[in-house]
Formats: structure tokens, C-alpha cells, sequence
């Protein structure tokens, strides 16, 4: 299996386990939203990700891997004092042995996901300029719906001068 993890000090121990099992490992230095809906996604090569990341961030990928069917586990792992609070005043707790599942981060039936590549990945390409414009690669997901869009846009930036529109 693959499995990506994002290339920080902090995961120096983790990458040595990964490693130790006899899993391929690929190191990111940023995209972990990306890479995690990659793991839901056929035809990606990637298997699992692991590793410390934001809150935020997990947050949307629970919503995008509701939307696939995928799953998601996390924990809180705070930094220092002030983010133990800080989640103790939003949530009531900050209990960092509780595992979060994939519906309790991103409960409810009206989940939407958008994201448009910045750089290419595993799962989008990255924004292509050419002149007189730019061309995106997107992904727009609707768990109710059940509906899953890769959005291919060119973008003019001159109406005046339309750009050549190429492959």
C-alpha cells in the first residue's frame, strides 16, 4: 500500500513505522486535504494518510469522504496549553484520547464539497496559465445527491482578445 504523509519533523517517528511495515511511503509538503480524498478515489495509487494536521483541515475532509463513502479517524493533539483551551471553551472538552470519526466531524445530509487544484496532485491538476488566461481543474461533491463533477474551466482573462482555448 501507499501512504502519504506530510514531510515534517513531527512525523519523523511515524514515517520510520510506515516504513518498518513495508508500505511505500510518499512524502508531501503540503495538499494533505488533497491527498486524503485521494485515498477514496480509484486510480489514485494512494491507500491511506497519516499524520498530525489542523483541525480545520480535517474537518473538511470528513465532509469530501462522506461524500465518497471514505472514512476518516482523528484525534486532538494540542500544540500547547492555550489550544487545549481554546477547545475546551468550543466544544466542552478536550479529551485527546477520543477517536473522531468520519460522521462526527461532518455530520448531517446537506454536505457540499468544492476544491480547484492549485498545484497538480494525486487528484486535481494545478492551474495552467497560457495568454490571455488560466485553465482550472475542480472537484464539486454532494453527499444527498450522491453527485461527484470534475469542473475543467478556461478562464479569460481579456474578453476583448479572447485566448487561443487549447487541450
Amino acid at each position: 500500500i501507499t501512504v502519504i504523509i506530510l514531510d515534517r519533523p513531527r512525523h519523523a517517528d511515524l514515517i520510520a513505522e510506515v516504513r518498518g511495515t513495508g508500505a511505500r511511503i510518499k512524502l508531501i509538503t503540503d495538499g494533505d486535504v488533497s491527498a486524503a480524498i485521494s485515498c477514496a478515489v480509484q486510480g489514485t495509487g494512494v491507500h491511506a494518510v497519516m499524520g498530525i494536521g489542523g483541525a480545520p483541515e480535517g474537518v473538511i475532509t470528513a465532509a469530501a469522504l462522506r461524500c465518497l463513502g471514505g472514512e476518516i479517524q482523528a484525534r486532538f493533539r494540542f500544540r500547547n496549553d492555550e489550544e487545549r483551551e481554546r477547545a475546551r471553551s468550543m466544544l466542552g472538552h478536550a479529551d485527546e484520547t477520543r477517536v473522531f470519526r468520519t460522521d462526527d466531524l461532518a455530520g448531517g445530509d446537506q454536505l457540499v464539497f468544492a476544491a480547484t487544484g492549485v498545484t497538480t496532485g494525486e487528484l486535481l491538476q494545478g492551474v495552467r496559465f497560457f495568454g490571455g488566461g488560466a485553465r482550472t481543474h475542480s472537484l464539486v461533491m454532494a453527499y444527498q445527491t450522491k453527485q461527484v463533477r470534475f469542473v475543467d474551466t478556461v478562464h479569460m482573462f481579456d474578453r476583448d482578445r479572447p485566448p487561443a482555448v487549447r487541450l
